[in-house]
């Protein structure tokens, strides 16, 4: 998944109206944004493998720190329990937690057997990666329910609010469609290096949220 994960942040702002969205996509993008520096330090291992997938050519080796089931309740429970001491919001900070979660149960209905319950553990995985249609389907469904919902329960402050909120729409959009059907990435730093740029979304989506107000 991906933008499938960020429809699940703007479907959040919903039932979580207090945390920014820039909080609420780095909890669905938490642990795919540390994913990369954990390559580039040699502590988890992915290989490049054309065909591997309809979707992706990525061989998951090795991401027990960051994918495992038992990582992702850990993370969770440190992006929740630290938005809870700083803001005292209970609510937010249990969607932050779910959310974190939510990335493990997306990538387990994506992913082939590659998902680990815990470092070492059994994989696991559904292969909806196996399908394009069907992974099409299942993305773009997710984020445009994001879309519509977040259009239902903010409101832009100003023209900005919706120049930057659509355009990051698109853009999003855009680059999925394009690592669906173009080139494998020629090298794992490469891929590495090109996902710590999905940063730069987070801090776009703060952008965002600052343009924007929640409708009461």
């Amino acid at each position: 998944m991906f933008i499938g994960h960020i429809g699940l942040a703007l479907a959040a702002k919903r039932v979580a109206p207090k945390p920014s969205l820039g909080t609420l996509t780095l909890a669905a993008q938490l642990v795919d944004g540390v994913w990369p520096v954990f390559l580039l330090l040699g502590w988890e291992q992915v290989q490049i493998v054309p065909g591997i997938t309809a979707v992706t050519p990525l061989l998951f080796v090795s991401y027990p720190y960051t994918h495992s089931l038992v990582a992702g309740v850990l993370w969770g429970a440190l992006l929740g329990g630290s938005y809870y001491a700083l803001r005292r919001d209970r609510n937010g900070a249990l969607w932050l937690f779910a959310l974190v979660l939510s990335h493990w149960v997306l990538d387990f209905i994506s992913h082939r057997p590659d998902m680990p319950l815990w470092p070492g553990g059994p994989r696991v995985g559904l292969g909806l990666w196996y399908s394009v249609p069907a992974t099409l389907v299942a993305e773009f469904g997710l984020f445009g329910f994001g879309v519509w919902l977040y259009t239902r329960v903010t409101r832009p402050r100003d023209a900005l609010g919706s120049i930057l909120f659509w355009l990051f729409v698109a853009v999003l959009a855009v680059l999925y469609v394009m690592s669906v059907f173009g080139p494998p990435p020629p090298s794992v730093q490469v891929l590495a290096l090109s996902g710590l740029l999905g940063w730069l979304f987070l801090a776009w989506a703060y952008w965002i949220d600052r343009h924007r107000e929640t409708v009461a």
